[in-house]
């Protein structure tokens, strides 16, 4: 097995490498970022909350370009410390939220249940079950979540906002479901969801491009 060659494989010079992809994919290069650029701009939402949102999902997916990029951007848009905290934390209730609703799929694979459809809303009712058999973590990640989604810096609104696009994310049915609605609850109309959804799609689609400076820098070493 050949060794890698490049000690770092994380450096923000590194990131500078992501405009030689015009050369080898121009056409694609193009049309992602005219995409990105569209999905990142001001409409029902502002540039500061879909950074935001922006630096919400980066943290989910991980990306440290992304979010490198992202809180600089935000950061530029007026916001505070206290407000990309808030929305870091809302990412990582939903990031650890997403495990946690699925428990009630590993209740259904325990018990055999024998359902051949293994997403149903009415199975998310099982969730109480878990503090049955954990209670006091349960009770404690119920009180961090509810934390999370409180008015701070942030209102309920642009924080549901921001859990919908992480419930995106992490690709959890029953968190999309949920917040989505609470989204709507605090006053949330369907051209901002759609936004904050764009936004999760372009950061998803977004971390994956950026790491392909790595593997640039790894092709070469060969």
């Amino acid at each position: 097995m050949p060794t890698i060659k490049t000690e770092s494989l994380y450096k923000k010079s590194y990131f500078s490498r992501i405009q030689e992809l015009k050369e080898f994919a121009p056409e694609v290069f193009h049309s992602f970022f005219a995409f990105n650029n569209k999905a990142l701009e001001e409409g029902k939402l502002s540039v500061k909350q879909k950074e935001l949102i922006a630096v919400a999902v980066a943290h989910i997916t991980g990306c440290p370009y992304c979010i490198e990029l992202h809180v600089g951007n935000v950061k530029k848009q007026g916001a505070d410390k206290e407000e990309v905290t808030e929305a870091i934390f809302v990412a990582t209730a939903l990031k650890a939220g997403s495990s946690l609703a699925h428990g009630v799929n590993g209740l259904n694979a325990y018990d055999e249940n024998g359902d051949d459809e293994l997403y149903k809303a009415s199975y998310f009712k099982r969730l109480q079950e878990l503090s049955e058999t954990s209670e006091d973590a349960f009770k404690a990640f119920l009180t961090f979540d509810g934390a999370t989604l409180e008015e701070g810096k942030l209102t309920v609104k642009e924080k549901e906002l921001i859990a919908v696009a992480s419930a995106h994310t992490t690709g959890c049915a029953y968190c999309i479901d949920l917040h989505t609605k609470n989204a709507k609850k605090a006053g949330a109309s369907k051209d901002e969801l759609s936004e904050a959804i764009f936004v999760a799609v372009a950061l998803k689609a977004g971390s994956a491009l950026a790491h392909s400076v790595n593997a640039l820098n790894a092709y070469d070493d060969e």
